[in-house]
């Protein structure tokens, strides 16, 4: 029994012999190794590692375009060579960054303190320094590169704007600020990048920005690239095309030339925005290389307020224009029968008051179609008085006055219509019966935004719809694929029935076309079919224009002209507003008219 244990013993010994030299054997070579690489090597292969890492490269994704409706290109990227510094490889760091500083012709004190403040947001991240550098600055450090560790030049796309004349529609871009990184609607984004601040720019946001690539490189020590290892393209941005036609936009903009105020043309039978212009102008380019603070506060104090939409935001008494409005009602109450006249003997006395006509003499005997043309103001005293305040707002509510059209610009104004019960919560005060006069008459409390005005005269033109105003036509990938494409938006109807508009129609027309009509001599074309109105809305009191004998343009009536053309089937709606411009017939009506020439002959 023993013997057999004993050769069992040797045979297991002998077949374990040969596994445990191997194992050992095995053991004794990765030992050596391991000795050999971090002892013996070990500091070749420090140095190395400290030499070579992989890092990821933000690849910036181009911008969608914008074009008009005629794909006229309104706003281009263009090359933008952009100087970065990455903490981690600036060494020596002071004077690294003294030395950029110096081709950059920046402060380095403040380069310095702005690069080390944001070293707790990753040394190994790249911190944009300075955008869009020149061609002398860029070739400088082209040059100096190997003494200039960690600084790095980048090409990214850059917003060039081609058309100046429609900044207020189109909008600028600015870089994100820390209140909005935090929002949700962001979270992709990051600290440096620029975002639309305003008009289609902001709108369209989403559908422009496209979605940034990226590439895996491996970097040396002093940070410049060995290889690509790996590269995801970024995807551009959405193509965008207004409605807006960008040559009518630069004639109506050549045409308010140096007064403020606001040019809208739209085509009646969709709500289509044709051009919107809002004067005086700005740069848009300031914004996008960062702007000092001088130049904001010089902006923001500018006295013309050049950053206002006027189209959408300014607002203003619509003068004799809202007598459409006070017409409407008083023929949808039957408060007068449409061909019953009124004597105007140049005034209308109510209580101890004196209420005057624009035409001192007097217009003398004239149903509503004439005094729709000839913008007769003790007609319509008369016609408000019997109205009263609060049925003249009714209607002009459902006109659209007083609330907001829904266009897709940001910060649209909806005016005020004043009815008794806003001004005993806003004044503390009764509503008086000769404050509904001036109602009438579109002065008083009123304000209307330009759109707002056109929008009505459009719906006067197609015969009684409200369209919403848009500017947008479609959405297109840079393939030109479809993503949107933009239907018109009934959004309601005038208050009025066939006859009332039948006959508010004909004193526009006659306004235009017929002797005595306040638009005869400077908007009526024989070429072409225009029916309007014209308005002079008074700023101050009469006492207030005259100082010295001499008429300040400050307080000098706003100028109004709102028409469409041609008469039967409208294609074009314009409205004009010049602030302080004087007389309605004779600074906005010419202006109007030429637009309207011009659109409908280059369509022809």
């Amino acid at each position: 029994m023993n013997y057999l244990k004993t050769v069992d013993n040797e045979f297991y010994r002998q077949r374990l012999s040969g596994p445990l030299i191997i194992i050992t054997v095995s053991f004794i070579i990765l030992i050596s190794r391991l000795f050999y690489l971090q002892i013996i090597e070990g500091h070749k292969y420090f140095i190395m590692s400290e030499n070579n890492c992989i890092r990821l490269q933000v690849l910036t994704a181009p911008r969608g375009l914008i074009f008009d409706r005629n794909n006229k290109l309104l706003v281009d990227n263009r090359p933008s060579f952009d100087v970065s510094v990455v903490p981690k490889d600036a060494l020596p760091f002071n004077y690294v960054l003294s030395k950029t500083a110096n081709f950059l012709n920046m402060d380095q004190k403040e380069l310095i303190r702005k690069v080390r403040s944001a070293k707790g947001i990753g040394i190994y991240k790249p911190m944009m320094i300075k955008k869009d550098v020149g061609r002398k600055s860029l070739a400088s450090i082209e040059v100096n590169k190997y003494d200039l560790p960690g600084v790095i030049i980048d090409v990214n796309p850059k917003r060039h704007y081609l058309q100046k004349s429609a900044v207020h529609l189109i909008g600028y871009l600015g870089e994100i600020n820390s209140k909005q990184l935090k929002m949700n609607k962001y979270k992709e984004y990051k600290r440096g990048d620029f975002i639309g601040k305003c008009g289609v720019e902001k709108i369209y946001e989403s559908a422009m920005r496209g979605k940034r690539g990226g590439r895996q490189v491996e970097v040396n020590v002093t940070g410049q690239v060995l290889r690509v290892i790996d590269t995801v393209k970024p995807q551009p941005g959405n193509n965008i095309f207004l409605t807006i036609d960008i040559d009518l936009q630069k004639f109506a903009q050549d045409l308010i030339k140096d007064n403020n105020g606001a040019i809208i043309a739209m085509n009646p039978q969709n709500g289509y925005i044709l051009c919107l212009v809002s004067s005086p102008l700005f740069d848009q380019e300031i914004f996008l290389g960062g702007m000092s603070q001088e130049q904001w506060n010089s902006l923001v104090n500018d006295k013309n307020k050049p950053l206002q939409n006027r189209a959408i935001q300014g607002r203003y008494p619509p003068g004799s224009v809202y007598k459409i409005v006070t017409a409407m009602a008083g023929l949808e109450e039957d408060i007068f029968d449409c061909n019953e006249k009124l004597d105007c003997p140049g005034f209308y006395r109510f209580g101890n008051r004196i209420f005057k006509c624009w035409k001192r003499q007097g217009h003398g005997s004239m149903n509503i179609i004439d005094a729709l043309a000839q913008s007769c103001d003790v007609y319509f005293y008369q016609l408000g008085q019997k109205l009263g305040v609060d049925r003249i707002a009714h209607y002009s509510k459902k006109c659209g006055f007083g609330s907001l059209t829904g266009i897709e610009l940001d910060h649209e104004e909806q005016g005020l219509i004043p009815t008794s019960e806003w001004k005993k919560n806003a004044k503390n005060e009764p509503w008086y019966k000769g404050e509904t006069l001036s109602i009438a008459i579109g002065q008083g409390y009123n304000e209307v935004t330009p759109l707002q005005v056109a929008n009505l005269i459009s719906a006067i033109g197609n015969g009684g719809i409200l369209y919403k105003p848009q500017i947008l036509k479609s959405i297109k990938t840079v393939e030109g694929w479809l993503v949107k494409d933009n239907k018109p938006v009934i959004i309601g109807r005038l208050p009025a029935n066939n006859k009332t508009m039948r006959l508010i129609r004909t004193g526009l027309w006659n306004a235009v076309n017929k002797p005595g009509g306040t638009a005869y001599w400077t908007a009526r074309s024989k070429k072409y079919d225009i029916a309007g109105k014209t308005g002079t809305a008074q700023v101050v009191g009469m006492k207030k224009q005259q100082k010295d004998g001499k008429s300040l343009k400050r307080f000098e009536d706003h100028a109004w002209f709102a028409a469409f053309a041609p008469f039967d089937y409208p294609e074009i709606a314009v409205v004009v507003l010049v602030e302080n411009g004087g007389h309605g017939s004779s600074t906005a009506a010419p202006i109007a008219k030429k637009i309207i020439k011009e659109y409908l002959g280059n369509k022809k």
